[in-house]
């Protein structure tokens, strides 16, 4: 089975698709959601990053270890965390009969990072501890 790998400075996000509950209690269905600008689910897959010269590079002294020319500047995203980030700027794609996101670092507003404490409850809870 083929890898699917995300490159440069794109994330892959799984979207939250259905209803959703605002603050009052109301409930909106997948169809009102749609028209909204700013959508969110959960990221998956980061890209290595952005890319960016090597200040250590130089063909100047070809005695010395070669060195890669350009290095890679790491997103703040990581696979687990719920983003949200504009509509307008995703690419929808179906891998295994999934419907994903690849959406551009920049396009994303807000990340929302579990505390390492609830991970751990809940990989506790999953071990039956």
């Amino acid at each position: 089975m083929p890898e699917l790998i995300v490159v440069g400075d794109r994330v892959l996000i799984e979207p939250l698709e259905g209803e959703q509950q605002t603050e009052s209690g109301l409930i909106l269905p997948a169809t009102a959601t749609e028209r909204d600008k700013v959508r969110n689910g959960r990221v998956l897959k980061v890209g290595p990053g952005y890319l960016v010269p090597n200040p250590e590079y130089s063909e100047a002294e070809p005695w010395k270890q070669p060195r890669q020319a350009n290095r890679y500047l790491p997103l703040q995203a990581e696979p687990g965390d719920q983003a949200f980030f504009l509509r307008n700027q995703s690419i929808e794609i179906t891998w295994q009969g999934k419907n994903l996101l690849i959406v551009p670092h920049s396009a994303i507003l807000v990340l929302l990072r579990p505390e390492p404490s609830d991970v751990l409850s809940k990989i506790d809870k999953l071990l039956g501890n």
